[in-house]
């Protein structure tokens, strides 16, 4: 296999150790980022659309295995988040896109995308309020995503051909 192919299954794993360990750590008030998620946006950005969707479902699918969720629920949500943010690569744009903190708004509005889509079918119950679900358990983790992605755009990759 190429090494494209499995350079991201590497970094996913070495990320997600990373998830379950040390990002617990800086959680505030129980919401933690996804550091997953700020990867897949930028594999999707650098590689194209179609690059970017089925990464994000093999990256769910992993998820989902590992972590015991529903079977497919973090498959669907990382699938559209990878879908969007696909919208956002270009031959022109890659540069722009990735290395500015034009980053950070693509991951806020992927994290929205995928955590309104995980929280509304995994905690959907009739006895909850949706506009508590949709501000707790999505709009806060996603700019708690977006502010850690902005620490992604010091990190000296990004000055390397994409």
């Amino acid at each position: 296999m190429k090494l494209e192919y499995i350079t991201p299954l590497i970094v996913f794993f070495l990320v997600y150790l990373l998830q379950i360990t040390i990002v617990p750590l800086i959680r505030l008030a129980g919401i933690i980022p996804d550091l997953i998620l700020i990867i897949l946006v930028y594999y999707s950005i650098s590689r194209g659309q179609l690059y970017g969707t089925i990464l994000g479902a093999v990256y769910g699918l992993l998820i989902d295995l590992i972590s015991g969720n529903l079977l497919g629920l973090s498959m669907l949500s990382k699938t559209i988040a990878g879908f969007t943010a696909g919208y956002f690569t270009g031959e022109t744009k890659k540069i722009t896109n990735v290395s500015t903190y034009n980053f950070s708004l693509i991951v806020l509005l992927c994290s929205i995308i995928d955590t309104i889509i995980f929280s509304f079918f995994s905690t959907f119950d009739l006895q909850t309020n949706i506009f508590s679900i949709l501000f707790e358990q999505a709009l806060l983790p996603s700019l708690y995503t977006a502010v850690v992605s902005i620490l992604f755009l010091f990190y000296p990759f990004r000055r390397r051909k994409i």
